[in-house]
């Protein structure tokens, strides 16, 4: 795997993971050129190679290679005027661990991208669910998103944004530990898992696999990075970027700018 940031955790108890990739920015350009018969190849970045060459550190080829800015030009005159195909090539597969009202968001996103996730029809171990912390209803006639965080009244009369202070906190938890412990009594009664699993609310965690184009992945990110998106819609999109970055810096820029 090339350097960069492969997991990235989110929300209290989620994370995106990287699990594979293929390609790189130079596969654009190359997807880009074969209409010409025409191929690139890597650049050497002279100032990083001589500086390491100064500190006798070993390293790689991979370590000093660019783009020529022949071809950082020819990325962003694609994604400029929209020519997606050369970046439906290079592919990244993801591991996503995320609460199944969110997951729901995720798997709106069709084109360009293939899911498998663990099924409860076969797993029958102890769930994970998501705490979050309240936030306002949203004002005005809006029909969905919040508006900030809650303000709760501790025993001391100071406010505090956030869950554990909120009246129905406690109510929250109880909540998740009656269907968990509904769903375990039907598991132990020896009911089918794929029927046991109905009573587990929206809250809890699940994990799957996300394969997806990197035209797929910046068309993700640019609609669930925006301020209409639901928070944590938000925090799984931007841990999402910082896993791809790394691996297609240029193009990523310039398809999520």
């Amino acid at each position: 795997m090339e350097k960069g940031v492969n997991k990235e955790n989110v929300l209290d108890n989620g994370h995106v993971h990287l699990v594979d990739k293929m390609g790189s920015d130079l596969t654009v350009c190359n997807a880009a050129r074969v209409s010409f018969n025409n191929e690139s190849e890597w650049a050497v970045d002279e100032e990083v190679e001589a500086r390491l060459k100064k500190s006798n550190s070993s390293f790689r080829v991979e370590d000093v290679r660019t783009l020529s800015e022949r071809d950082k030009k020819l990325i962003r005159y694609l994604a400029k005027h929209n020519h997606w195909t050369p970046f439906a090539h290079p592919q990244i597969t993801l591991r996503i661990k995320a609460p199944i009202s969110i997951r729901t968001q995720f798997f709106k996103h069709k084109q360009g991208f293939v899911e498998n996730e663990i099924s409860r029809r076969y797993v029958d171990e102890v769930p994970e669910f998501y705490y979050p912390k309240f936030r306002h209803r949203p004002s005005g006639n809006a029909k969905q998103g919040s508006d900030g965080w809650l303000e709760c009244v501790d025993g001391g009369g100071e406010t505090s944004g956030g869950f554990a202070t909120h009246p129905l906190y406690e109510a929250y938890k109880a909540t998740i530990k009656s269907a968990l412990n509904t769903y375990e009594d039907l598991i132990a009664s020896n009911v089918a898992p794929e029927q046991a699993r109905f009573v587990l609310p929206q809250g809890m965690y699940t994990e799957w696999y996300w394969t997806g184009s990197l035209a797929a992945y910046a068309r993700f990110y640019k609609q669930r990075i925006d301020e209409h998106a639901q928070w944590e819609i938000r925090e799984y999109a931007e841990a999402v970027g910082k896993i791809i970055q790394p691996a297609f810096p240029v193009s990523w820029k310039e398809l999520t700018q």
